[in-house]
């Protein structure tokens, strides 16, 4: 498999490396479920966003693509929540040309799910299935919006403000106890790992 550069994005159709799956059930501290890809990576080179298939093994609806996996991304994201931010960004939908740039990221979650259902080989979720994080009425995840932003690059402006706000979460190095940096990658700017 080849590994993308540190904090980038990653071609989802690759099969995913048991040592990135080891490293997402440490820190997710459990199993994925419907594991499909590590749609993005963290400076520290570590998997921050995983993609999931649209049902899981059992068939159930997963209709979460992209999860934000490393705990120290997740935990910033909570302070957001906890401070307000989705009330406050939601109110800001007013906006029209926000709202529309919301919208645009709604049908570009729906797509990028309807693909990844073909790719995993399992029905696709019926129309009208939520897409994530709130889209396209209201915000109600910024987790959510960010693992979106993170693996779709300028496509939710959400989950930019989000990114934006938390800073560097992986400055400490990465998440995942006994975990090092991939070769030739940065675990913190300036150093190789």
């Amino acid at each position: 498999m080849a590994i993308c550069p540190a904090g980038g994005r990653e071609d989802a159709g690759h099969v995913i490396a048991p040592r990135d799956e080891a490293v997402i059930a440490a820190q997710l501290g459990r199993a994925p479920r419907g594991l499909l890809a590590v749609a993005h990576r963290c400076p520290c080179g570590l998997p921050d966003v995983a993609e999931t298939a649209p049902r899981l093994p059992d068939g159930s609806p997963f209709p979460t693509l992209y999860y934000l996996t490393c705990p120290r991304a997740a935990a910033a994201v909570s302070k957001l929540e906890a401070a307000g931010m989705m009330r406050e960004m939601t109110a800001r939908l007013a906006d029209g040309a926000l709202r529309r740039r919301y919208e645009d990221a709604h049908r570009d979650y729906l797509a990028r799910r309807e693909t990844a259902a073909r790719r995993a080989g399992v029905e696709p979720l019926p129309p009208g299935a939520p897409s994530a994080g709130g889209m396209p009425e209201r915000v109600k995840c910024l987790h959510a919006l960010m693992a979106h932003e993170l693996a779709a690059g300028g496509v939710n402006p959400f989950g930019r403000e989000a990114l934006d706000a938390v800073g560097a979460w992986w400055r400490p190095g990465p998440c995942v106890p006994g975990e090092a940096c991939m070769p030739g990658e940065a675990c913190l700017p300036g150093e190789a790992g």
